[in-house]
């Protein structure tokens, strides 16, 4: 059968898909200077595929255009056709950044840091997916049975990871029914973002190669765990160095550190809408979830938003270069561009102001009153996803990160997702949002 080989260039959107258009491999060298056409209105398309109320109409054209740094070939060797996409950023056709381009937000982001606090990000996104249709008999949990019922998945997993340009980290079976969690190395810059969506893309990939179905979705049961995504950060110099650890504060935390975790605890009820952005995310983000509901920093603790990771070293070089702190109020819902984009914002914002390092807890904070709550500087995380969209968008600060006219289309783009639940309970919303993700 004769075949031209396509490459598809890809942009993770605003509600976390990977939407973009396919190009002969052999036009490669032309598209990764002039791109392929895009509209914006496409931003307004929403993960059930309706399009929200659109401030762009049919107006305007942009170019998408692939990065080869972020570009995956992929042959699975099993007969079927080579895999090839290209992560790329969106802009206008004078080649400046789309103000709704996820990519390009994250390295607005990520200069704004190199200029608050003279460091580098490093970080590392954890994932949680569930098997289609899932198993639910008891005594999956951890066990080694489990395991070996998708050991073939998972070294295939491992397999394509590696051949996409990814470093795999570890596969292991999660407590919940069918539940799997993967993990790649660590990256610098706005690479983990990138390597976020090939994993997740991957994954689904590989798991329609051996007949099976996988979905990130935050969570398929109101009764049971969700699917989280924790992403792991930390900081280098200039010069390459740890900047992140510094025995002599609190929890190790170095001032830098500090002020960077506690700007995201300032502002992350405000930017939890971009972080875990669907309307089930809040069936997760709730206490004795193992999830995250208040905003506040644990050693170790994972239940916290914000936790102070352990390390595996007495050295005080080898710690240094171990230690990171982990965001764990974040889901698959969203562009992994997008949510470290508010991350890395909050942070800096933090730095700027010049935060004290926060106090570490110890306790469980469900157990409070909202006024012990409140006295000591912490605020239940919203419960539901017009809250938290509501937060997002009273906070003048934060939308103010973002490029002008960013957080209307955004608004607009969940208000036309939400429109589409309206009468949908909330099983049905579980499953639907299991489709999508």
């Amino acid at each position: 059968m004769i075949s031209e080989p396509l490459i598809f260039a890809a942009t993770s959107d605003l509600a976390g898909i990977t939407r973009g258009k396919a190009f002969p491999q052999t036009d490669l060298d032309k598209r990764m200077k002039r791109g392929v056409g895009w509209v914006p209105t496409n931003a307004m398309i929403t993960c059930f595929d309706v399009i929200g109320d659109s401030p762009f109409g049919s107006l305007g054209d942009l170019l998408l255009i692939p990065d080869p740094e972020a570009a995956v070939t992929l042959d699975f060797e099993d007969g079927g056709p080579v895999e090839r996409f290209a992560l790329g950023d969106i802009t206008d056709l004078d080649g400046k950044a789309w103000s709704c381009c996820t990519r390009s937000i994250l390295k607005d982001a990520l200069a704004r840091l190199k200029r608050a606090g003279g460091v580098d990000l490093v970080a590392a996104f954890e994932h949680e997916f569930q098997f289609l249709p899932t198993d639910t008999s008891p005594g999956q949990g951890f066990a080694l049975s489990s395991f070996s019922r998708r050991r073939a998945f998972a070294e295939t997993l491992m397999a394509a990871l590696a051949k996409g340009g990814l470093k795999p980290d570890t596969f292991m079976k999660e407590f919940g029914p069918d539940q799997f969690e993967v993990t790649n190395a660590p990256a610098q810059g706005h690479a983990p973002a990138d390597q976020a969506v090939i994993l997740r893309e991957v994954t689904r990939m590989t798991a329609r190669r051996m007949g099976e179905a996988v979905t990130f979705a935050p969570i398929l049961d109101p009764g049971s765990v969700g699917n989280g995504v924790h992403i792991h950060m930390s900081f280098v110099d200039a010069a390459g160095q740890p900047a992140t650890y510094d025995p002599a504060h609190p929890a190790g935390m170095s001032p830098l550190t500090g002020s960077f975790i506690a700007g995201v605890l300032k502002y992350l009820d405000a930017i939890v809408a971009l972080t875990a952005p669907s309307e089930i995310s809040y069936l997760r983000l709730t206490p004795h979830r193992w999830s995250a509901a208040f905003n506040n920093l644990g050693f170790r603790d994972r239940e916290a938003s914000v936790r102070v990771c352990p390390v595996t070293s007495t050295d005080p070089e080898s710690t240094a270069r171990q230690y990171n702190f982990e965001f764990r109020a974040a889901d698959a819902a969203a562009s992994p561009h997008l949510a470290l984009a508010a991350i890395v914002h909050a942070g800096a914002q933090g730095i700027e102001e010049k935060l004290a390092i926060p106090r570490v807890t110890e306790e469980d904070l469900s157990l409070l009153s909202p006024a012990e709550l409140a006295s000591r500087g912490y605020v239940r995380l919203p419960e539901t996803l017009p809250e938290a969209l509501r937060r997002f968008a009273e906070n003048k600060i934060v939308t103010g990160w973002f490029p002008k006219g960013f957080a209307e289309v955004y608004l607009a783009h969940k208000g036309g997702e939400m429109n589409w639940l309206k009468d949908v309970d909330t099983a049905a919303r579980c499953k639907a949002y299991g489709s999508v993700y």
